[in-house]
């Protein structure tokens, strides 16, 4: 029964942030620094969850096959390649590095 507690508290919880959104006033949006804030934010989150998903293994900073991966995705990244590319970069380099038994 307790699942099904927390799973109403979750539709609950995420209702009221929809909510929310929908009741912030339209003037407050259009000040240039929220704005600004909204375009940044979801890249600021989107790179967070990068970086704890690469080097962290509970609570202990890793450096494996993972690293070298995204190594590779910011090298095709900077080279312009399409997202396809950049992920099969990401993909190739990392499970290369695991097969050598580096990470």
């Amino acid at each position: 029964m307790n699942v099904w507690i927390a799973i109403g508290v979750t539709v609950l919880g995420c209702y009221a942030v929809k909510l929310a959104g929908l009741l912030v006033p339209a003037g407050a949006l259009e000040r240039p620094m929220v704005k600004r804030l909204a375009a940044l934010l979801p890249v600021a989150l989107l790179a967070a969850l990068t970086a704890e998903q690469t080097f962290a293994d509970g609570q202990v900073l890793v450096l494996d096959a993972r690293a070298a991966g995204l190594g590779a995705a910011a090298v095709a990244l900077v080279l312009r390649a399409p997202f396809l590319l950049v992920v099969a970069a990401a993909v190739l380099v990392t499970a290369g590095v695991r097969a050598m038994g580096v990470g």
